[in-house]
């Protein structure tokens, strides 16, 4: 796939996300325009970087360290992803998802 041709598949990802985030939570969530060239998250929902991946072919540990770099004190780091014909899947620390556990529980 050419350089375009994967932008633009990765900015449809992230739209399609952003469009289904604002369905679920009943507010607008926009993505982050030009973050590309900037190496941070795409969608930021207060505490939640998220980085949006649409991708066959997963690399999910180097996914994992781009949006940590950026994810500061409180916040969560968190890798939303979709292969063609598959539901969008989500990984997070796990000390994060224990915390939310035992917040629930």
């Amino acid at each position: 796939m050419s350089g375009r041709a994967s932008r633009n598949k990765g900015a449809t990802a992230e739209r399609e996300l952003a469009a289904m985030l604002s369905d679920e939570l009943g507010f607008p969530i926009k993505r982050k325009l030009g973050q590309a060239r900037e190496g941070g998250d795409d969608i930021q929902v207060q505490n939640y970087r998220l980085e949006v991946k649409r991708r066959e072919k997963l690399a999910i540990d180097a996914w994992c360290k781009q949006v940590e770099d950026v994810a500061g004190p409180g916040e969560w780091p968190v890798v939303v992803f979709r292969r063609s014909g598959q539901k969008w899947r989500a990984v997070v620390p796990i000390e994060l998802l224990i915390k939310a556990m035992r917040e629930k529980l």
